[in-house]
């Protein structure tokens, strides 16, 4: 039996209105996915506007000129639609995945949504919405301590503003600011549609072009102001808190930096479940309830993260024991075994990710809108197989855990 590997094409075009729209074509895929990737998310709004952009991700499913928010979830439903949304603090994107039959029809609502309605009536219930979803997390302390630990490890720098907003700024927000707001940030030039699988891209780019022949390209501006890591530790009672959660924020490699890869090595053999460094430090001795490691670029900026949860009496020996972990992989680096195991994890996870063209689609329309370049997946696995210890051990040089924050949600 003779097999070939399936061809895939990428595909790349910018309209006369700024949009960019690609496309990772797999002709034998069985389905495909696509997504609108606007760069916009809670870094870009100011305080007033905090929360906005999570905000207005739920509006946009309340409907358009053209439909109401009924319309729109009966139109999911017709497709066989799988679709959802979220808001980071860098991006909101909007993505669905359909048999290859529906494709045009996707394409279409999502275009469709991309203008939406904001009518008075939906921001009223909409809000009401977001309060409670703001409240639902503010008993889960888990879901809380991240939002914390990035605003005093960020500052003033914009990328510790939080997501959800707070109840104050979300209740004081009018329709007349999410209606400014979405004018300034939803440009052509601000987004990418990017889709992935069994896609007809000249029809689809000929189609795209006439649903958008009436959107107007205009800039849109992003701070990028300087950031210096500090060291601290703060240790904040939560109402709501029945453990000890501990966060630890590291400086990191931005998504325009190769050292990337090597960073996620890093974490992963930092903080990896089942077998890391801090599994047998922490969770294997039964010091936490759950402990763990990871690192995320951003757009010029990154940073490590560190988790743990535990009971409270057990607080001071995991911060002594995690500090203890961090100074000697700082001193004393990485094997070349812990590497491989590291770069084995992360390259069956690149695997895992493009096997459904919904998975490709994230890496494919975020990845294009931090660089503008296509990255295809052998591409990311080959830069991961490529990273060696002595790579890893040049970020601990210089010692980015020893600026870390620490910031521990306790108990009242």
């Amino acid at each position: 039996m003779t097999q070939t590997a399936t061809a895939l094409e990428f595909k790349e075009a910018t309209l006369s209105n700024g949009l960019t729209v690609i496309a990772e074509v797999n002709p034998e895929a069985k389905s495909l996915a696509l997504g609108y990737f606007v760069k916009t998310g809670s870094r870009d709004e100011t305080p007033q506007e905090s929360g906005i952009s999570h905000f207005l991700e739920h509006m946009v499913f309340k409907g358009t000129a053209r439909r109401d928010a009924l319309e729109v979830n009966l139109e999911f439903d017709r497709m066989g639609a799988q679709y959802n949304a979220f808001t980071s603090e860098e991006n909101t994107v909007y993505y669905g995945a359909v048999l290859p039959e529906f494709g045009g029809r996707l394409l279409e609502l999502f275009t469709d949504l991309m203008r939406p309605a904001l009518r008075q009536e939906d921001f009223d219930t909409e809000k009401r919405v977001i309060l409670e979803e703001i409240a639902l997390y503010a008993d889960r302390p888990n879901a809380m301590l991240f939002d914390y630990a990035r605003s005093r490890f960020f500052r003033t720098h914009p990328l510790g503003n939080s997501v959800l907003g707070t109840p104050g700024s979300i209740t004081a927000m009018t329709r007349e600011q999410m209606i400014a707001y979405h004018a300034r940030r939803y440009a052509p030039t601000n987004m990418v549609l990017a889709m992935a699988g069994r896609v007809d891209w000249e029809a689809a780019l000929e189609r795209v072009a006439q649903l958008t022949a009436d959107w107007q390209p205009y800039a849109v501006h992003r701070e990028y102001p300087p950031f210096e890591a500090l060291p601290g530790d703060v240790r904040e009672s939560y109402p709501k808190a029945t453990q000890t959660y501990i966060a630890l924020l590291a400086p990191g490699f931005s998504a325009q930096d190769e050292r990337r890869y090597a960073a996620a090595v890093l974490a992963s053999l930092l903080g990896e479940e089942g077998n890391s460094r801090l599994y047998w430090a922490l969770t294997h001795r039964g010091l936490v309830e759950s402990a763990s490691a990871g690192h995320d670029d951003s757009d010029r900026a990154g940073l490590f993260y560190i988790y743990a949860q535990t009971d409270p009496q057990n607080e001071a020996q995991v911060v002594d024991v995690l500090r203890e972990e961090l100074n000697r992989l700082e001193v004393h680096g990485v094997s070349a075994e812990e590497v491989r195991r590291a770069k084995n994890k992360l390259a069956t996870g690149i695997v895992f990710a493009g096997e459904t063209p919904m998975n490709r689609l994230f890496s494919l329309g975020l990845s294009y809108q931090y660089s503008g370049v296509y990255e295809p997946l052998s591409e990311m696995a080959r830069k991961v197989e490529a990273i060696t210890p002595g790579q890893v051990n040049a970020l601990l040089e210089a010692k980015p855990f020893s600026r870390g924050f620490l910031y521990r949600m306790v108990p009242q």
